[in-house]
Formats: structure tokens, C-alpha cells, sequence
């Protein structure tokens, strides 16, 4: 899971959905997301000195307060509801993350750039909100960089500096709000920390070699069976 998570960092996007529902079996749904919040962290400081010259700012600086007041939506609203609420809620983020890769293929495809603030604003706030319940921002901000044609490594890097900024902020809603950051926690963290950086190191290889076309069913598939099993679970 530590691979995938250091490769969806580097450039293989959709694959680090995988790793949202499979925690969530393994320690459950609020706490998986405190276990995975360092990784994050780890893979994300790593895609950033690798590609941080490659940043668009304005991009960031753009979609920025829009996300945090959605990841602050998340802490409220995270607090409030049952552990069992808390899982419908993040496998239904995580299904509704997959529809979106399937809408930003079709952006991709398409000549049509939405240009309207509420285009930013919306996607903003609910990848600030996603990330915070479920760490599954990444299609939402993908669609938004998409649109805004970004060169495959600028794609990358202004990807990069977004999500390290946004779990830094997240890190202390749980370790101080939602305790879902303990000793334990991050004790299985170090021991994932060679997994991460191979992980990356391997995405950003297959970023140079590779198409994620030839793989992007598998993942797509994989994934909707993971959130909705755990949505019935």
C-alpha cells in the first residue's frame, strides 16, 4: 500500500485510490485515515523535491482557500458523525473520486476549458473536504489541472506543493481533534517509509516510459469493488 501511495505521488495518479478502502478494512474508516496521513506527508515531500521547479503558483494559490475550507468541513462534519457513518461517507467520496477520473478523461479529450470562479470554488472545497474525510482529493484537483492544460511534469509539481501543503494543515485535526494520529499510528508509518520511496522512485520511471492508459481499467475496477464492498460492510 506504501508503493502505491509513492507512485500515485511521482505521477501514476488513480492508483493511490486503491489504498483508501483497503486501510479502511484493515483499522477502519477514520482511523486508516490517520495512519495514512505521514505516509502521505513522506510521498508528497519526496514528489516535491523532485518536481518542484515545475510548480504552477497560481494554480495553487487559486484553488488553495477554497480547499482548506473544505478540509475544515471535514474535520466538523468528521467529529460529528458515527464510525459507521463515517465509512458510507468515504466510500461514497471514493466512488464518486472514480466517476470524476472518468470526467477528466473526458476533459483531457475535450477542447472545452471551464474558465467560471464556480468551477474552482466547487471543485475546491469538495477536494479540501475529501481529503480530509477519506485522503481521496486527487481526482477532483486532477480535473481542475487538467482543464487548465498543464504540461505533464508542471501537472505533477503544482500537484505536488497542493497536497503537501493540504495534509500539513490536516495533521494536527488528527492528532488533536480526531486522534487518529497515536504512537501506534506512526510506528506502522516508519516501518512503510522504504516502501514510499521506492514507490516513488517507480513512478516516476513509469512516468518517463510509460502510458497510465494500459492500466487505468484495472485500476478503476479494482477500486469501485474495493469502496463498494466497503460500503456494505
Amino acid at each position: 500500500m506504501a508503493l502505491m501511495i509513492g507512485m500515485s505521488k511521482t505521477g501514476v495518479s488513480g492508483i493511490g485510490l486503491i489504498v483508501v478502502p483497503m486501510l479502511a478494512f484493515g483499522f477502519g474508516a477514520k482511523e486508516s485515515t490517520g495512519i495514512m496521513m505521514p505516509v502521505l506527508i513522506v510521498a508528497d515531500i519526496y514528489a516535491v523535491w523532485y518536481y518542484h521547479r515545475m510548480a504552477e503558483w497560481k494554480y495553487i494559490i487559486r484553488l488553495l482557500p477554497w480547499a482548506v475550507l473544505g478540509t475544515f468541513a471535514g474535520v466538523i462534519i468528521g467529529k460529528m458523525i458515527s464510525a459507521n457513518q463515517f465509512r458510507i461517507l468515504m466510500s461514497a467520496i471514493v466512488i464518486v473520486g472514480l466517476l470524476i477520473m472518468v470526467i477528466r478523461d473526458l476533459i483531457k479529450k475535450s477542447n472545452s476549458v471551464p474558465t467560471h470562479p464556480a468551477f474552482a470554488i466547487s471543485l475546491g472545497i469538495f477536494a479540501g473536504f475529501s481529503s480530509m474525510v477519506g485522503n481521496a482529493a486527487g481526482p477532483m484537483f486532477a480535473v481542475y489541472l487538467l482543464a487548465m492544460r498543464l504540461p505533464k511534469n508542471s501537472y505533477i509539481g503544482t500537484g505536488a506543493w497542493f497536497f503537501l501543503i493540504i495534509n500539513i494543515i490536516k495533521l494536527p485535526f488528527h492528532i488533536w481533534v480526531w486522534g487518529t494520529i497515536t504512537p501506534y499510528s506512526l510506528s506502522l508509518d516508519l516501518i512503510s517509509i522504504p516502501a514510499i520511496l521506492l514507490g516513488a522512485w517507480l513512478g516516476i520511471r513509469i512516468v518517463r516510459l510509460f502510458s497510465e492508459e494500459s492500466y487505468r481499467i484495472f485500476i478503476i475496477s479494482l477500486t469501485l469493488l474495493s469502496a463498494v464492498s466497503l460500503f456494505f460492510r
